[in-house]
């Protein structure tokens, strides 16, 4: 029996026609909107999903606010520096900052109810702009390395120290107020997308810091700490690269926390209706958790017996993980004489993952 975490129902067959005008301004405003009828905003705003899904759109507005005063702070020192350098990586830190826009336009997509085309919403989007995250991190590492040993080989001595330093810390202190706001909103809505975003503004600040050290070691008389900073920074990013690819990677792979399989299972068996969890899976969807999970119950209880103990399920399972919006409960009967029963397909259906030893995943 599956079942949804939600305060309503509507029958959304035929979701993929909206009623909004035709021609492409008509379908760029469905792609954004939330439901054919008005009052199903205000149902929705009742939603754990759709409040968390505000949160990471206001965080992440947040955030490009805060990219953007930065970034014009340091347009006004490039302006008074006369500095062709600074405007350049002026110019890189806004090109980077606008990598945010994949992510916020993910999670307006996500507010779209599913279609008979995408039956689990459109959640993934955030999974697909955490893709693009990664690869621009990858890519300020590489330009990062490039600078540096451009440096080391052909050393330069900066000008504009002062200015230099002025812009640095501006974009340093910009880009981590960024990520450290990015990275606990995403862990707290559980999105793995948004985190990766914030690890990206951090390699962002990492750079300006990079400047910052790069100076304040000229005007001291020693310019070979630009370069050998610059190298630094980029074996730092890189780690940043990797962490922001294991935390995309196992969302794409449908990795979950085994403290949260250890969690359910607790609570499903303290259930003394419940013989048995045959099968418990689960996956996310964006930042929305999805379960499956298949009981054996006693095989002389009546359907609705059976019923309520998937109810009980549910219910206890809601209200252990916060991150579950919905969860498939199927019963299995049993009893001692014929044990479960599953002949005509057993031989169709995978083996059951809850009682192999995995490996434990660190996310």
């Amino acid at each position: 029996m599956t079942t949804k975490h939600r305060s309503h129902q509507h029958d959304h067959h035929n979701d993929d026609h909206h009623h909004h005008d035709d021609g492409l301004i008509g379908r760029i405003t469905s792609l954004f909107s939330l439901h054919n009828h008005s009052h199903d905003h205000r149902e929705l705003a009742a939603d754990q999903a759709f409040r968390e899904n505000e949160e990471g759109i206001r965080t992440i507005w947040l955030a490009l606010a805060i990219l953007l005063f930065t970034a014009v702070a340091q347009m006004l020192i490039d302006y008074f520096s006369g500095s062709v350098s600074l405007f350049a990586d002026t110019a890189h830190n806004i090109g980077d900052g606008l990598n945010s826009i994949p992510l916020l336009i993910a999670f307006y997509l996500a507010r779209r109810i599913p279609t008979r085309r995408y039956t689990y919403g459109f959640g993934r989007a955030e999974d697909v702009a955490g893709i693009l995250i990664v690869i621009s991190i990858a890519i300020s590492a590489v330009i990062v390395f490039y600078q540096a040993f451009q440096r080391l080989i052909n050393p330069q001595p900066l000008s504009y120290l002062g200015w230099e330093a002025a812009a640095a810390l501006v974009g340093f202190v910009g880009n981590e107020v960024v990520a450290i706001l990015q990275i606990k909103k995403g862990r707290k809505i559980g999105s793995a997308a948004m985190v990766a975003d914030g690890m990206h503004a951090r390699t962002d600040g990492l750079t300006s810091l990079a400047v910052l050290v790069a100076a304040a070691g000229s005007w001291l008389g020693y310019p070979i700490v630009d370069p050998i900073i610059g190298l630094l920074i980029g074996v730092a990013i890189l780690f940043i690269t990797w962490d922001a690819m294991k935390t995309i990677g196992y969302r794409l792979m449908d990795a979950v926390d085994p403290e949260l399989i250890d969690r359910a299972e607790a609570v499903i068996g303290e259930n003394e209706r419940v013989l048995d969890i045959n099968r418990l899976r689960m996956r996310w969807v964006g930042h929305c958790l999805h379960a499956e999970v298949y009981i054996s119950v006693c095989a002389n209880l009546k359907i609705d017996e059976s019923h309520e103990i998937a109810e009980q399920v549910r219910h206890a399972l809601f209200h252990e993980l916060e991150a579950l919006r919905e969860i498939t409960v199927h019963i299995d009967p049993w009893s001692e004489e014929i044990g479960t029963q599953h002949k005509l397909t057993s031989g169709h259906e995978p083996v059951s993952y809850t009682h192999l030893t995995l490996p434990t995943i660190q996310l």
